[in-house]
């Protein structure tokens, strides 16, 4: 293919079974039902303007969003506090684990809304005035994004909950510094419940679609965040949204994307298309192996890199 190639008809099982022969990485074992994923699980979509989805083989395999959820609760931060989230929370990205015990020198502020400290504190700004209410709120935001009801899986809530110590010590590192104003404990179930949202990589696609389209659902053409806010939230993505590898990853994919434990991958190139995939196996920077391949065919067949001349 060329990168001319039309992504209306982009034979995505081809990709799938290219990626397949690729069996480098490790599978997440931070909770048990990550530990359990299948190494050979492997899905992509495309969304596209027009509202047309495409999916490979096992694009209706459900999966948790673990950490590709924190776009889309910085943009609903952005969207419930009117813009104060962006005070709250710094957007340089920091070189380090995305769990590191560690907050922005001099202000206290988590350094990035994709880093844990920063989605502890962006689930926590979102409207509701308890941890029911919030979550019920992302749920409905998430829904939104992806043009259809979305759903949590309790027994991984349960887990992200039982197993959150470092998540708990980034609360009450913040609540010391008067960054977090709910309790540590609030904070914590309710980023855990946000990352237990499941998905597809069909509805995860869309949701990176509805960022690239400046914030309106191509699927239900429901504007969900104004465009300022999908702006910024691509702009965070694009710098920090696959940790310490953000800048090799902008200089090969050329696409904002946010990574996952859970092995998926959201992308959303402006005012092009939204795209997932899901592999579990990462790498050493917690990025699917599979997922980082198929982003870079993509972008080459496709010509999605932003920075292409």
């Amino acid at each position: 293919m060329t990168a001319t190639a039309d992504p209306s008809v982009y034979d995505l099982d081809a990709l799938r079974r290219r990626l397949l022969p690729h069996a480098d990485g490790t599978v997440d074992d931070s909770i048990p039902s990550l530990a359990e994923a299948d190494p050979a699980r492997c899905a992509i979509a495309l969304a596209l303007r027009d509202g047309t989805v495409s999916g490979s083989d096992d694009s209706d395999m459900a999966f948790t969003m673990q950490s590709s959820v924190k776009p889309f609760l910085f943009a609903l931060a952005l969207l419930d506090t009117d813009g104060e989230a962006l005070h709250r929370v710094g957007i340089e990205p920091t070189g380090e684990a995305f769990d590191a015990i560690k907050l922005e020198s001099g202000t206290g502020r988590p350094p990035n809304p994709m880093v844990n400290a920063g989605a502890l504190l962006t689930a926590s700004l979102v409207d509701g005035g308890d941890v029911e209410g919030r979550t019920d709120r992302i749920l409905r935001g998430l829904s939104a994004f992806a043009g259809r009801s979305l759903a949590i899986d309790e027994r991984t809530a349960e887990e992200e909950r039982e197993h959150g110590e470092r998540n708990h010590a980034l609360a009450h590192l913040m609540r010391a510094e008067d960054a977090l104003h709910v309790s540590a404990d609030d904070a914590v179930e309710a980023y855990g419940r946000a990352c237990a949202v499941l998905v597809d990589v069909e509805a995860l696609a869309v949701m990176g679609a509805t960022l690239a389209f400046g914030g309106v659902n191509p699927v239900t053409g429901e504007r969900v965040i104004p465009a300022p806010v999908a702006r910024d939230v691509i702009s965070v993505m694009a710098t920090c949204g696959v940790y310490d590898g953000s800048g090799t990853w902008m200089r090969r994919v050329g696409v904002p994307a946010k990574s996952s434990v859970s092995g998926a991958l959201v992308l959303a190139a402006p005012r092009m298309l939204g795209a997932a995939v899901l592999s579990p196996p990462l790498d050493a920077q917690g990025t699917s192996v599979r997922g980082r391949i198929a982003s870079e065919i993509l972008s080459d067949d496709l010509g999605l890199h932003v920075f292409a001349t």
